[in-house]
């Protein structure tokens, strides 16, 4: 069994049925990942499938929930983004009532870009885009600062992205 589904079945990723993700599924997933806009005849196309049978799989990896969406990775700068910065963000307490609270408060916040619970040192990885440093300041001490569950904060400023594979 492929190593999703033996993930999936065992920690109810999805609820569908299971479906094979055999060679040409996972070729559909390749190219969806590269171009999540591409017309159902050329990914028909790329992957030596008729269009029918194609649009057939991808509807039923849609429903199995293993295609999460489609989206549009729009340009930060186009939202006023002009920094990304990475922050460390350690909790008080380990209690779930803390992280859910924290959880909630950082889904609310516009520049908050990504949420990453994690293990080491500290609970949260957040991927944080502002204007410029002042708006950062700002977030820092109006956003994270005001939460009772934060206990510490790092940042750390990204000077570029040679490699993001979201795009």
């Amino acid at each position: 069994m492929d190593k999703y589904l033996a993930y999936a079945s065992q920690y109810g990723v999805f609820d569908q049925q299971m479906i094979e993700l055999d060679r040409i599924n996972h070729n559909i997933l390749r190219e969806l990942e590269r171009n999540g806009r591409i017309s159902n005849s050329d990914l028909a196309r790329k992957v030596g499938l008729s269009a029918s049978a194609c649009l057939r799989r991808v509807q039923e990896m849609e429903r199995s929930d293993l295609i999460k969406g489609y989206r549009a990775i729009v340009d930060p700068a186009v939202r006023g983004a002009a920094i990304t910065i990475f922050v460390m963000v350690g909790l008080s307490e380990h209690l779930k009532k803390d992280a859910q609270a924290f959880e909630r408060a950082v889904a609310k916040a516009p520049e908050v870009r990504e949420c990453h619970n994690i293990t080491g040192s500290v609970e949260y990885l957040l991927r944080v885009e502002v204007a410029d440093l002042a708006a950062y300041k700002a977030f820092h001490a109006d956003i994270l600062g005001q939460l009772p569950q934060v206990g510490s904060i790092t940042s750390h400023i990204s000077l570029g992205s040679p490699v993001d594979k979201r795009a």
